[in-house]
């Protein structure tokens, strides 16, 4: 059978041969070619690592702060947020005098803010809320100046605020209720009856953390204004209900009660 094969081969054509042994060099040169590529691929795989993919989801940028107001105009408008910071007079220090005032405008901008001299001497300045020091009274102004020319501001004005009782009767001043939108007495922001803090409404309804540490008048007589702003259109058909409740119960008049004498 060998020898067969061996006269095969010597009556087969050099060219025929020639082409088998190439085709062999070739197969080899090819199966050694992609055992390097992989393995090469598997190198640069290992020193680099994995890509990471990509993510299609753009960064979000952070909220604006509501308090910010989104307006530079200053002007006295229809309603105006009032917010004091109170200092401790008499002996013990607590009595609560007024120290600072502050007023912004429906935009959020400041129309008045001055630091208040009390008519009594301050034995607590209670910074630690207030964050009124005894230099911001050196130049403060005498409290019958601040008080006639807040109540000439508030005239006639919606008045927004936060237990503004508190502020008017430091101010010695007092407002037509009518006209005042409190925050701590608004009925949706009560729970279960009850008044919360300033700090507790901004942080539900505006998303802001306000009162850290020393209380801003300024910040705070925003958040009450902003509360207001979005919750104003209800709260004055609220205020208007109320109004007509109260002109009805006044046109009423009491029933006399009829007497007949006996024979």
């Amino acid at each position: 059978m060998a020898t067969k094969l061996k006269n095969l081969s010597k009556i087969l054509n050099p060219n025929w041969t020639q082409l088998q042994e190439r085709l062999k060099i070739n197969g080899s040169d090819n199966i050694f070619s992609k055992h390097s590529n992989k393995s090469n691929t598997e190198t640069s795989r290992s020193i680099l690592g994995k890509r990471k993919e990509r993510s299609n989801e753009e960064p979000q940028a952070p909220k604006p702060n509501p308090l910010i107001p989104i307006s530079s105009d200053c002007c006295l408008t229809d309603m105006v947020a009032m917010d004091c910071e109170m200092v401790g007079v008499s002996s013990l220090g607590n009595k609560s005098a007024l120290g600072r005032v502050t007023l912004v405008n429906k935009w959020g901008n400041v129309v008045y803010d001055e630091y208040v001299r009390p008519l009594e001497y301050v034995v607590d300045f209670r910074t630690e809320i207030s964050g009124i020091r005894p230099r911001d009274l050196k130049k403060a102004k005498d409290f019958n100046i601040v008080q006639k020319k807040v109540a000439e501001m508030v005239d006639g004005k919606i008045l927004v605020g936060h237990a503004l009782h508190n502020d008017l009767k430091a101010l010695l001043l007092t407002h037509p209720k009518k006209d005042i939108r409190d925050t701590a007495q608004y009925a949706p922001f009560l729970k279960e009856g009850r008044s919360r803090s300033l700090k507790n409404l901004a942080a539900e309804f505006l998303s802001v953390d306000i009162q850290n540490g020393e209380h801003c008048p300024v910040e705070d007589a925003r958040a009450a204004m902003m509360l207001y702003q979005r919750n104003r259109k209800q709260w004055e058909k609220s205020a208007k209900d109320f109004k007509r409740l109260k002109e009805k119960q006044k046109k009423r008049k009491p029933k006399k009660k009829k007497f007949t004498a006996e024979g």
